[in-house]
């Protein structure tokens, strides 16, 4: 796609986020009302089946325009299964399965799920804390059949779901797959390892968008805060910490953007994955911090917006495994290559 079409995606989304998405939309969607209106101008704008060819139904558009619309989505914190939706078509389109319309989950998220594909063709297993399961029409799931790895379509309704929350307020639920029937299964050749990493390139964009979020009301909270006759951005260590948060995006964004590359190369370059994991879930632990500091009380109270990001970044940092799992990971990588190829594995990609 050509830079113009990138940018009419990216300004969608945006122009439906900042109309939708409003601050008391997030919070009604944490007592659990279903943002309809955000949802469904998504899907009619062909967002969610982004990665959809258009054969298929889907917008056809390339990895890095779902990534870009995934930093917007962010940037607002949209309390829908957007990423969730994109992965699921992009799983499902592994297979060559047909992908349905509305809200779509995957499953498993953990490296710890395990199901598997009877010789009856129904499914055996668990998957815990599945993204928006309980909002989910359908569910992509990734199982084995001995040793093939299958991906089907399972209905969500009638599954025995039990219901948790994330950090920030978002369904996590626990799903048990026993005896539940695929609508579709096909073999594909993506496995558990290279579904963690591709779910671990989303939440990074998800993580850069909402870092970017911050920084703004951080900034602009400094600007408008007064306090000693001075707003607190004239403040030599307001003004040391906003620069260090500043940073901590920077480099964040970065992250983000190499992870992305990474998952469009023939094959996912999981060194790439690994260290963008490490350093964004360490600027996402870092910037929160400082920007509730920036904050001061104001930022800890329910009524301000700040937790809808900050929230969302603690939680994001941890799925598709946080910076200590990537960090043990890519250790063990670098031992399997031994001294000698050390350096050229680090300045592989420069």
């Amino acid at each position: 796609m050509s830079d113009s079409t990138d940018n009419i995606i990216v300004d969608t989304a945006t122009r439906i986020l900042q109309d939708l998405c409003e601050p008391n939309t997030i919070n009604e969607a944490e007592k659990g009302e279903w943002p309809k209106a955000l949802w469904d101008a998504l899907e009619e704008s062909g967002l969610p089946l982004a990665w959809v060819p258009e054969e298929s139904g889907g917008a056809g558009a390339t990895l890095a325009d779902g990534f870009a619309v995934l930093r917007v989505a962010g940037r607002f914190a949209a309390p829908v299964p957007l990423a969730e939706t994109l992965m699921a078509g992009w799983l499902l389109g592994q297979a060559n399965i047909a992908v349905p319309s509305g809200p779509l989950t995957i499953a498993p998220v953990h490296a710890d799920g395990h199901i598997a594909l009877t010789a009856d063709g129904t499914l055996a297993g668990r998957a815990r804390r599945v993204p928006f399961a309980r909002n989910a029409g359908h569910i992509a799931v990734l199982a084995h059949r001995g040793d093939q790895n299958v991906v089907g379509l399972v209905a969500a309704a009638g599954l025995p779901i039990r219901q948790y929350t994330s950090l920030a307020g978002e369904p996590r639920d626990d799903i048990s797959f026993d005896g539940a029937m695929p609508e579709a299964v096909r073999a594909a050749a993506v496995d558990q390892d290279l579904l963690v990493c591709f779910g671990a390139a989303i939440r990074l964009q998800q993580v850069a968008g909402a870092l970017e979020r911050i920084l703004e009301q951080s900034v602009q909270y400094a600007l408008d805060r007064s306090q000693f006759g001075r707003p607190i951005a004239k403040f030599q260590a307001v003004q040391h910490n906003l620069a260090v948060l500043a940073g901590e995006v920077a480099a964040a964004s970065a992250a983000a953007d190499a992870a992305a590359q990474a998952c469009a190369l023939p094959e996912i370059a999981v060194g790439e994955i690994a260290i963008a994991k490490v350093r964004g879930g360490e600027a996402a632990g870092t910037a929160a911090a400082i920007a509730h500091q920036v904050h001061g009380a104001m930022g800890f109270t329910y009524e301000h917006s700040l937790h809808h990001a900050t929230r969302r970044l603690w939680t994001w940092r941890e799925e598709f495994g946080n910076e200590a799992v990537w960090a043990a990971r890519l250790g063990r990588m670098v031992a399997e290559h031994g001294a000698d190829e050390l350096w050229p594995f680090i300045t592989a990609g420069s």
